[in-house]
């Protein structure tokens, strides 16, 4: 039986994970060992270890890298290095066969370092993405140098990963996991449920859904966008809104105390949570009018419910993008226009019959077959391709 370790560190990537880790727990060539951390064991962002046991699967191994640090650049390269440290005793113990890892967080920079150094092939998922206005951009393109073999969610990102030296017969286009969840949802939460799990919180068609991060390579503080954009809401007072919590890039407790008291000022038309969740993601998308913010979710999930995304600000500057979403600035004006258009009929009827360029069927068989049967004495090794002709 094929050992496979899928490491976590947030609710978004156990989200898209959840549904990897729970095929491959079923097959009987594989076994499953989840290992969690970061955001997964801070109560301050949900504690959502229980995410992955209501999934069915068992917590192999838990490690916090936070404890007494703040959320500064300071803070979060000292918590990567304590993911390597506590990786390694992990790996250690564990002794898989591979390792899994999705995206492009501080922590699984940390996680991939451990496992290379110990000779844990990586199996990458959503390699080749570019959001220029992140840390995460450069640390995406670290664990693909890496990894030994790469699922990507485009065709153009599986292209760039082979133009950084990788072998092409190890980059395989899978499309996103997070569509493929959409497309066949399997775990429905019915509207009653949904609205019981915000404590009666009522979410009316024409909602709008929220989620603002650290935009990590940015000059200007995350308060003043995150800021900017509460005020932009507030020309909006007719329409419900639904906030969730930022990861815990460095910036986002500015964030959390802003939206907590916005929350607090407008509790009949606001309710702010610290995680949704996978299911009451998507049960709430389904009453949304518009999407807005910089989460990767609202360009890559959220066009699949054809609903408007406005993106805010350089987060996500570089990362492809369908019809459905709108680009915008970081004042009050620019939000606000944008939130405006994606609520006119002209916005919804974009995002009605736009397409998704994420997806591809058939994804999760592509990315579980990848993982489960590509011979490990292919994946212990790896050669750097010259993608042009050296002179």
């Amino acid at each position: 039986m094929r050992k496979i370790c899928i490491a976590t560190g947030t609710r978004a990537d156990w989200g898209l994970l959840s549904p990897v880790a729970t095929t491959l727990n079923g097959r009987p060539d594989t076994g499953v060992a989840v290992v969690a951390t970061n955001m997964h064991v801070d109560p301050r962002y949900g504690a959502t270890l229980s995410e992955i046991t209501a999934d069915g699967l068992d917590v192999a191994a838990s490690f916090s890298i936070t404890d007494g640090l703040d959320d500064t650049p300071y803070g979060r390269a000292v918590a990567t290095g304590r993911a390597t440290q506590e990786m390694a005793r992990v790996l250690q113990r564990l002794a898989p066969d591979l390792l899994v890892i999705l995206g492009d967080r501080f922590e699984m920079l940390g996680i991939a370092s451990a496992a290379a150094i110990m000779r844990v092939p990586i199996v990458h998922i959503a390699g080749g993405e570019i959001s220029e206005g992140a840390v995460d951009d450069s640390i995406r393109h670290a664990i693909t140098k890496l990894a030994s073999l790469h699922l990507t969610a485009t065709e153009p990102y599986r292209r760039r990963v082979i133009n950084m030296g990788e072998d092409p017969t190890r980059v395989i286009n899978t499309g996103a996991i997070g569509v493929d969840s959409i497309v066949n949802r399997r775990d429905h939460m019915d509207y009653g449920e949904l609205v019981a799990s915000l404590d009666g919180f009522e979410l009316p068609d024409g909602s709008l859904m929220v989620t603002y991060h650290p935009a990590t390579l940015s000059d200007r503080p995350a308060e003043e966008g995150c800021r900017a954009m509460l005020d932009a809401l507030d020309r909006f007072p007719d329409r419900r809104i639904l906030i969730t919590y930022p990861n815990n890039d460095a910036g986002s407790t500015d964030i959390i105390d802003l939206i907590e008291a916005y929350g607090t000022a407008r509790r009949d038309r606001v309710k702010v949570v610290k995680s949704l969740g996978r299911r009451r993601y998507h049960a709430a998308l389904e009453r949304m009018g518009a999407v807005v913010g910089n989460s990767s979710s609202g360009l890559v999930e959220v066009p699949s419910f054809h609903i408007p995304t406005v993106d805010i600000g350089p987060r996500q500057r570089g990362r492809t993008a369908g019809d459905s979403v709108i680009h915008c600035g970081e004042t009050s004006d620019e939000i606000a226009a944008a939130i405006a258009l994606a609520l006119s009929p002209e916005g919804q009827e974009r995002a009605r019959t736009a397409t998704n360029p994420y997806y591809k069927p058939d994804t999760l068989a592509a990315i579980v077959d990848a993982i489960a049967l590509t011979p490990l004495e292919i994946l212990r090794s790896k050669r750097f391709v010259d993608p042009y002709p050296l002179s």
